[in-house]
């Protein structure tokens, strides 16, 4: 009686909830034992038949041995509406003819002589194999044409780099006018060498070759430099026109020119001009140079 006597109200009720809580505290920690063993208890699967087990109920997923909605057959409308009708004059296709004309220099030239004009241009018309090609070039000097000439050539694509040519050339110089039969070959070497080589059957019996090569360094995307080197030849000596046998003349230019695009390109540049063997002996009697050095400045064009 003594010792309840001094217990506080507070500690006495207290002990009386622990005391309640104790029988439920010890039935779920019986509950959990029991069930950490079941869970730990080996299964043995080999004496279980799986064949009677419900998958579907116990959450697995279960491949449909048919399908839900059964595939239709495919008709008539299905394959049309599939593959409908290709109208070809609707489309519109690439032409068959190109053409392209390229004005490769257009320009005015100050030299240890003089100063004058030059151009040479050349285009085509036709496909990826056959063309017509349109050839030409000239020089003006002292106010009237010194030289020019006209070509005129069926071209046929024998590779995809090389074209074979064959056509006529005619001369258009004043008094001097000639007809030539053409044949040659035209394309990029090795190396990106831009090569044309054509010989030349005229009047009299005489046989002229041009061989030209150039070459285009990409400085920029823009600023292009182009070396450039062009020989004639002449298997005939012909005083009256001032030609010789051999190697004729050697002309390297050197010119610096900025593509704005492609189709328009301004340019300066160099040039030196060199005659050879007897034609140069016939141009020294009639008192004209056999060589000269030009400053050039001009434009380059597609159309």
């Amino acid at each position: 009686m003594s010792t309840i006597r001094f217990l506080t109200p507070q500690v006495l009720s207290a002990a009386l909830l622990v005391a309640l809580a104790a029988p439920a505290w010890a039935q779920t920690h019986n509950h959990g034992e029991a069930a950490s063993q079941d869970t730990q208890a080996p299964v043995d699967h080999s004496t279980m038949d799986h064949s009677k087990m419900d998958h579907a109920a116990m959450g697995h997923a279960v491949a449909p041995s048919t399908p839900r909605e059964p595939i239709p057959a495919v008709t008539d409308a299905d394959r049309a509406a599939a593959f409908p009708p290709i109208d070809h004059g609707a489309m519109e296709h690439a032409p068959e003819i190109h053409s392209l004309l390229l004005v490769n220099r257009l320009e005015h030239w100050d030299g240890q002589h003089g100063s004058g004009q030059a151009w040479e241009a050349s285009g085509w018309v036709g496909g990826n194999i056959n063309r017509l090609w349109l050839r030409s070039e000239g020089e003006r000097s002292g106010g009237r044409t010194e030289s020019s000439d006209l070509e005129v050539l069926y071209g046929r694509s024998v590779s995809p780099w090389w074209d074979v040519l064959v056509g006529v050339k005619q001369d258009l110089r004043p008094a001097e006018s000639r007809t030539w039969a053409a044949l040659g070959i035209q394309g990029l070497a090795p190396y990106k060498f831009e090569t044309s080589a054509t010989a030349y059957a005229g009047d009299g019996g005489q046989l002229a070759a041009t061989l030209e090569v150039e070459y285009e360094l990409l400085l920029t995307n823009r600023l292009i430099l182009q070396p450039l080197v062009e020989a004639t030849l002449a298997a005939k000596d012909e005083p009256e026109h001032g030609i010789g046998t051999g190697l004729n003349k050697v002309e390297a230019g050197l010119r610096l020119r900025y593509e704005f695009s492609r189709r328009f390109a301004p340019y300066i540049g160099i040039t030196h001009e060199r005659l050879f063997g007897d034609t140069a002996d016939y141009h020294q009697a009639a008192g004209e140079h056999t060589r000269d050095t030009r400053w050039v400045a001009g434009v380059r064009l597609w159309f």
